[in-house]
């Protein structure tokens, strides 16, 4: 009798804890930020959170890796004839790796979307983004850039599944629906 009575309260407690869990994941996948409920939203959340300023925190990663699906890729320039394709946690360690080794640790680091276009039907988007990328104090004028965001509503929240990367060059302007 008292080996029945410690299983079924194992039982309750180990109940209870996966329902927690469940819980917990169903709470951490829905929309925990108000940005997440609009694909333009979402895309310009981005650029916000890893934005940062010298004298602020850091950029919150666990944020970062929320916006993206598990399976998402991600592709971009590295050099001027390269890209370089990431997995989220590649994406978020190659831009820990930049800060920590630019003078972004120091001065900071923005990104700010310029001009957006998006496409939303059903549960797909595409938003295309013309955006500027610049470390503060920098001689350098804000780097432009292109991306191609493709998104997906799922749990009630959108969610990025890729973007791909492109900078503006002499001979590659700036796609005519994102100029002036």
């Amino acid at each position: 009798m008292n080996s029945t009575r410690v299983a079924l309260c194992m039982l309750a407690v180990l109940s209870f804890c996966f329902f927690g869990m469940s819980l917990s994941a169903q709470t951490q996948y829905a929309s925990p930020h108000k940005a997440f409920e609009t694909a333009e939203g979402l895309v310009n959340d981005i650029y916000k959170s890893v934005s940062f300023d010298s004298t602020g925190p850091k950029p919150d990663w666990e944020k970062v890796r929320s916006m993206f699906i598990e399976e998402a890729v991600i592709v971009l320039r590295v050099t001027r004839d390269s890209s370089a394709i990431f997995s989220v946690q590649g994406f978020i360690n190659d831009f820990v790796n930049f800060i920590e080794r630019s003078p972004a640790k120091q001065r900071g680091f923005w990104e700010k979307v310029v001009r957006m276009k998006p496409m939303v039907f059903g549960d797909i988007a595409h938003v295309l983004v013309l955006y500027e990328a610049h470390i503060p104090g920098s001689p350098r004028p804000p780097q432009k850039g292109v991306d191609s965001f493709q998104l997906i509503k799922r749990s009630g929240r959108w969610w990025i599944a890729a973007v791909t990367n492109e900078i503006p060059t002499r001979d590659r302007p700036v796609p005519k629906e994102l100029q002036d």
